[in-house]
């Protein structure tokens, strides 16, 4: 497994062409991929996978806005990519409420425990888990989840995701790629 020095971008090329890799040996047919601005899903746009880019849902960092432009939503949804924007699958209203009152609830806890592999790790399930809540990608079989730190992507990592209401069923099958 390769584990890359730093996190971030810098690692954007080698996690796809490792994913798109690892996809074709294990016979995986979708990937999922977080993306704020969609430039990282658009390095996908000539893959032979079904590929599903996850965004931030609208109005997270400015009210009424996305963060992927109408330009890229075209350029992906020429591509074959559909964008699913949406609440963070494991802090959304939570963050929400515990910003407000104080203290910490539990799918929060969820999310910090996979933070200690990387912050990358947390952003790959969170997406599989909003793919498959959107109906994006199949139930039951294992698909490749990217994410990044910040921006860009630095992990990837083979899982069979749960629909929110069932986080705790989700599998990390395997860590393809991470930060040290």
């Amino acid at each position: 497994m390769p584990y890359f020095p730093t996190e971030g971008p810098s690692n954007t090329g080698a996690i796809v062409s490792l994913a798109l890799e690892a996809a074709a040996a294990r016979g995986i047919t979708h990937i999922v991929v977080a993306t704020t601005s969609g430039a990282t899903a658009l390095h996908f746009k000539d893959a032979k996978v079904k590929v599903v880019a996850v965004s931030h849902a609208w109005g997270s960092k400015e009210k009424g806005v996305s963060g992927v432009s109408d330009e890229t939503r075209k350029q992906l949804a020429e591509a074959g990519i559909p964008v699913h924007s949406a609440s963070h699958a494991l802090s959304g209203a939570e963050r929400g409420l515990s910003s407000k009152f104080g203290g910490v609830l539990p799918v929060e806890i969820i999310a910090h425990t996979l933070r200690f592999f990387g912050a990358g790790t947390k952003v790959a399930v969170e997406v599989a888990t909003s793919a498959l809540d959107a109906g994006l990608i199949p139930h039951d079989v294992p698909v490749i989840a990217i994410g990044g730190s910040k921006s860009g992507a630095d992990t990837a990592l083979v899982l069979i995701p749960a629909n929110t209401g069932r986080i705790l069923e989700t599998r990390i099958q395997e860590i393809l790629a991470k930060p040290l």
